[in-house]
């Protein structure tokens, strides 16, 4: 089954993520970073015995414009960037939906350029979950409300990974 949260009942609970130190997409310390702030919205206010999340119950999404360090075609945003951007989306819903988990495929779909210096909306959520296998989508939607980057991902659940290489300040 699939689930697009777009379609699904109201979000109940949301929070501020952290940002993420130098990090390109999400970190505050890095001058010619995007610096995105995602939201993460929450179906239901706590996750299930396992610590996980039904698929679509957790929307993760920011309101952001791209600008000259991320440009590719003049005056608007490289691939690269976008890519980055919905990848980062999409493994931030796998994260607050309670999977520890690595990107193992992307598949993108560039529908229309992404203009510089103008508010996007990106958004990403978890759509299936087979076993470890973790199915996340994520778009960047112009001011207009149409799509113009559309992905998804598919990342493998391995909490084992993660205890050998935790991330230490």
């Amino acid at each position: 089954m699939s689930t697009d949260p777009q379609n699904s009942s109201s979000f109940i609970v949301s929070k501020t993520l952290p940002f993420h130190g130098f990090c390109f997409v999400c970190g505050d310390e890095n001058p010619h970073g995007i610096g995105l702030t995602w939201q993460a919205s929450f179906q239901q206010e706590r996750p299930d015995e396992a610590g996980t999340y039904p698929p679509g119950a957790v929307l993760i999404s920011a309101v952001f414009a791209f600008n000259k360090h991320q440009q590719g075609p003049p005056g608007h945003a490289h691939g690269g960037a976008s890519a980055a951007v919905i990848d980062e989306a999409m493994g931030a819903s796998v994260w607050q939906s309670g999977y520890q988990a690595l990107l193992a495929h992307y598949e993108l779909d560039y529908k229309q350029p992404v203009p510089l210096d103008t508010e996007v909306r990106v958004e990403a959520w978890v759509e299936r979950v087979e076993g470890r296998k973790v199915f996340a989508r994520g778009r960047i939607f112009l001011t207009d409300g149409s799509i113009a980057v559309e992905g998804s991902g598919l990342y493998l659940h391995i909490p084992h990974f993660f205890d050998e290489h935790a991330y230490h300040e």
